[in-house]
């Protein structure tokens, strides 16, 4: 997770807990997950689009690609 941000606290929440939150999330889910945040000015909205990317990410990762729904999902044919 590369992200830094220029306030300790982000609302209610401590900046470091983001950053937390997604390592342990990563860590627990057994996932690999990699996150850069390359510009913005507000925090808030810096944190918003790391958690929107995610979520963009994992919706992309558990749909069905319906052109391949008889396929095994893998580049090694097993799971």
């Amino acid at each position: 997770i590369d992200a830094t941000f220029d306030r300790e606290d982000i609302g209610q929440l401590p900046a470091e807990n983001v950053k937390h939150f997604l390592e342990a999330f990563a860590q627990e889910g057994r996932l690999n997950l990699h996150a850069r945040l390359l510009s913005g000015e507000n925090d808030h909205h810096r944190v918003e689009a790391l958690f929107k990317a995610l979520a963009r990410a994992l919706r992309a990762a558990v749909t069905i690609d319906e052109r391949i729904a008889d396929q095994v999902p893998s580049t090694k044919e097993v799971l």
